[in-house]
């Protein structure tokens, strides 16, 4: 998995790097063209949301939470 996400990083930063933000493109997926500044902020969202999730079980397992860690 951690390979994975290095080959996709990789290929967000080229196209971050030779596009710029107001560039619109559709996803397949999508009905709707969408511009990269878009795609980014959903980007953001999603990896603060399963960053998020990880803290949790983190804090499940080891009964840290945030900064704070069990004295």
């Amino acid at each position: 998995m951690v390979v994975f996400y290095g080959r996709v990083r990789a290929a967000a930063e080229r196209t971050i790097a030779e596009l710029p933000l107001d560039a619109v493109g559709r996803p397949p997926w999508r009905k709707h063209a969408v511009s990269l500044r878009w795609v980014l902020v959903q980007l953001i969202e999603e990896t603060a949301r399963h960053a998020g999730r990880m803290d949790i079980v983190r804090g499940l397992i080891d009964g840290a939470a945030g900064d704070h860690r069990p004295g």
